[in-house]
């Protein structure tokens, strides 16, 4: 891989695992800090707090799953029904809000803690928000961390029906528009299926990271 960013002493990857060196004495929230959360991130791994214990995981699956910003697709039955609901979309406007409305759910991984470590990364410029107004009130959107030409979308959330669709619409129209490589979402899932989500072996993966950080892109 592209070497974009080299990991503090204490974390390595082996076997698309996260590491920690037992050698030394390690502070696991080190890994929260922005500086470790981007590196890490540009691994392809990602983290989710267990909605029980508050306890933060770092995650590297085998099989990934992507949207190709190249081949995506947007049903016809949900562009009727988002342009009826005429909502209003913005970018980068309200980022608690959004972060508040996708770790409102009876169970949640976004944990107070993972809150603040978000935070920071949205102070060093590296996270973005697609947001769904509607009313003058935020109704729904989504979340991502940005690296390079590489989207890792992290969550999302509608407080009315079809709102997050129209903030991941606008999102795929954004990615392409400004030339971004990979859109990573994670885990597939019905909803995303319908938006031409695929899933990839970790080598197919890395190709594409080696692609996206061959390419500096703006958001």
């Amino acid at each position: 891989m592209r070497k974009c960013l080299t990991f503090p002493k204490f974390i390595y990857i082996k076997k698309r695992k996260i590491i920690l060196n037992s050698k030394q004495h390690i502070d696991l929230k080190e890994l929260l800090k922005p500086e470790n959360m981007i590196r890490l991130y540009a691994s392809g791994a990602f983290p989710m707090a267990d909605a029980e214990t508050g306890n933060i995981n770092w995650y590297l699956p085998d099989i990934r799953t992507i949207i190709p910003l190249n081949n995506y697709n947007i049903p016809r039955s949900t562009k009727k029904v988002i342009e009826d609901e005429n909502f209003e979309i913005r970018i980068d406007t309200n980022f608690e809000g959004i972060l508040n409305g996708c770790a409102d759910r009876e169970s949640t991984w976004i944990s107070e803690e993972l809150k603040t470590a978000y935070r920071g990364l949205k102070k060093r410029g590296y996270i973005h928000t697609v947001e769904t107004w509607k009313d003058g009130k935020l109704v729904g959107g989504l979340y991502g961390v940005t690296f390079r030409s590489a989207f890792f979308g992290e969550s999302m959330f509608s407080k009315v029906s079809q709102a997050s669709k129209a903030a991941l619409v606008t999102l795929l129209r954004h990615l392409k528009e400004n030339d971004f490589v990979l859109l990573d979402v994670q885990y597939i899932t019905e909803h995303l299926k319908m938006f031409g989500a695929v899933e990839i072996s970790f080598e197919e993966y890395t190709k594409l990271l080696q692609k996206a950080y061959a390419k500096i892109c703006e958001f």
